[in-house]
């Protein structure tokens, strides 16, 4: 049997920063410190590879409490004041991925590469530190000590770090199995639901003939009272399914907790522009170019498919002279866009 000091069970990108961190500690104690972290997966950082669309946006360049579910802000504040932005920025370029801050206010690495950062996490870990092909299948307390069953040999620790990530990407190895490998050592588990995830809509509608259309955005959650809860504007991806793309998984946590299916959800084509704005541009617009087709109108901000699209689903027909758009009409148009 392996003993060690330390079994982080998975070997992702919160597990390669406690193997790191745990030896640098030991190192600067001056003390022995077998720090070990074990994966199921033949190889490690699925889902740091994925991060970001294979770029791995590591944080970004505000990072507060706010920005993410707990149970106690103030913990989460705590947490986040002991290894904030700078720090983050830092441990990086100290392992030779400098950050560069893109206009989302993400910091990615200069290389536009997520195995960038892969390749330094593991190359800061002691090369036995990381086992894979190791799934840690319980945990229970001996002597003092945590023996951890495992796919392989089963490893003797003093301290046990979970790191086991949540339900996200069940087939990069985050399923949800480290919630019951804390609940078997006694902890209690708060009920998880889904973040950061993509928008369904209803098969056979519009946006699902979009898909691949790329499209900047302001989406607006609000209650059923009408109250607006969160604004966003960004990118996001028509799929065959519905809608993608960092705004939407932005949004969707929001959206989810608000947990009512009276709530609304808008999606604005034209950011920074409302209703009344929408209107008076298409009648300028009209007054300019009377003999324009609509859809040449539209065209000069929007895609081609998603024009098409938005005319469709708006019952007008595209190749209408904007000079030709009566009150009703223009209305209508405005209030899809």
């Amino acid at each position: 049997m392996d003993e060690v000091d330390v079994a982080i069970v998975g070997a992702g990108a919160a597990g390669l920063m406690a193997a790191i961190c745990g030896a640098r500690q030991a190192e600067d104690t001056a003390s022995r410190c077998r720090v070990l972290a074990l994966d199921g997966a033949a190889r490690i950082g699925a889902k740091i590879l994925i991060a970001g669309g294979g770029r791995c946006n590591v944080t970004h360049d505000v990072v507060t409490a706010e920005d993410f579910n707990g149970t106690s802000r103030n913990t989460i504040a705590r947490i986040l004041r002991t290894f904030d932005v700078a720090a983050t920025v830092g441990f990086f370029d100290s392992l030779g991925v400098p950050l560069k801050r893109e206009e989302t206010g993400k910091l990615f690495p200069v290389t536009n590469s997520a195995r960038t950062v892969l390749e330094a996490l593991t190359g800061a870990v002691h090369p036995a530190g990381i086992r894979c092909s190791a799934r840690v299948q319980g945990i229970r307390r001996k002597d003092g000590h945590f023996i951890l069953e495992t796919t392989g040999e089963p490893v003797r620790a003093r301290r046990v770090v979970l790191a086991s990530g949540g339900r996200s990407v069940p087939q990069t190895g985050s399923d949800g199995g480290g919630y019951e490998l804390a609940r078997s050592l006694g902890h209690s588990v708060t009920a998880t639901f889904p973040g950061l995830v993509p928008l369904l809509v209803q098969p056979g509608h519009w946006a699902t003939r979009l898909s691949g259309v790329r499209a900047e955005v302001e989406l607006t959650l609000r209650s059923s009272s009408g109250k607006t809860i969160r604004r966003e504007r960004g990118s996001i991806l028509f799929t065959h399914f519905g809608v993608s793309g960092p705004l939407v998984l932005d949004m969707s946590r929001h959206w989810i907790a608000e947990g009512s299916p009276s709530a609304g959800l808008t999606m604005n084509f034209l950011p920074g522009m409302d209703f009344p704005s929408v209107d008076k541009w298409i009648v300028r617009e009209a007054k300019k170019r009377p003999r324009a087709a609509l859809s040449t109108l539209l065209q000069s901000r929007l895609a081609e498919r998603l024009v098409s699209a938005l005319v469709s689903a708006a019952s007008i027909d595209p190749a209408t002279h904007c000079g030709r758009l009566d009150r009703e009409v223009r209305r209508r148009l405005a209030h899809t866009l």
